[in-house]
């Protein structure tokens, strides 16, 4: 997965795969989600994403899966 992110224009690119884009869905309004021909997520893009997704702040945690 690749996150970026375009300063010029607010916009953040969440990069799900490497596969081709066979659609385009508007989520909401500046959310748009990228699909395959198979309906599977390829890429998520957020307009004014500070605003929006509160893009102040950046991180990642893997979180370990509950042992019974």
């Amino acid at each position: 997965m690749k996150v970026k992110y375009f300063p010029d224009t607010d916009t953040v690119l969440v990069e799900f795969a490497v596969k081709k884009v066979y659609e385009t869905k508007e989520i909401s309004e500046n959310v748009y989600i990228d699909l395959d021909q198979d309906g599977n997520i390829v890429s998520m893009t957020i307009e004014h994403a500070k605003a929006n997704a509160g893009l102040w702040e950046f991180s990642y945690q893997e979180m370990l899966a509950k042992t019974a």
